[in-house]
């Protein structure tokens, strides 16, 4: 292995794997907590954002919203109460199982989570417009790639 560097300061016959996880892994996580915050403390949460994204698909449970945000069911209930107070989320009964509480996202949630969406993509769009061509390219790849790799 030679010790001269390429011009990303990585070693010139290759990128070692678990260098370009941890680079990977820090981008990924400061751009999400960037997108997070972006465009959804005004109206909601960042926990609401996403509990609204998973009601999107349908309508889900109490217990299945919690497991899939991997936090306790009263702070799950939490989140359903402000968003069933501010309208952007119902919830009944579950018609199989009464101990169950079933919800499911509002038109006025859409709404709001449609301009969150919106907000973050823009956010987004102001600056991958002042790169160059090459590095749109470049981040459209990386882009494919990263799809691929959380597929599978």
């Amino acid at each position: 292995m030679t010790t001269s560097t390429g011009d990303a300061g990585h070693p010139a016959d290759g990128i070692r794997p678990d260098i370009l996880a941890i680079e990977l892994r820090t981008a990924v996580m400061r751009t999400s907590r960037r997108l997070r915050i972006e465009a959804t403390g005004d109206v909601i949460t960042p926990g609401q954002y996403t509990v609204l994204a998973h009601l999107r698909a349908g309508s889900q449970t109490l217990r299945e919203l919690a497991e899939r945000e991997h936090v306790q069911a009263p702070s799950m209930t939490r989140i359903v109460n402000a968003l069933t107070d501010q309208g952007f989320v119902s919830r009944s009964a579950h018609p199989d199982d009464g101990r169950q509480i079933l919800v499911w996202i509002t038109p006025a949630g859409e709404e709001v989570l449609n301009e969150a969406r919106s907000q973050r993509t823009a956010w987004l769009a102001q600056r991958v417009a002042v790169l160059s061509e090459g590095d749109r390219l470049t981040l459209s790849r990386a882009a494919h790639i990263m799809q691929e790799l959380s597929a599978k």
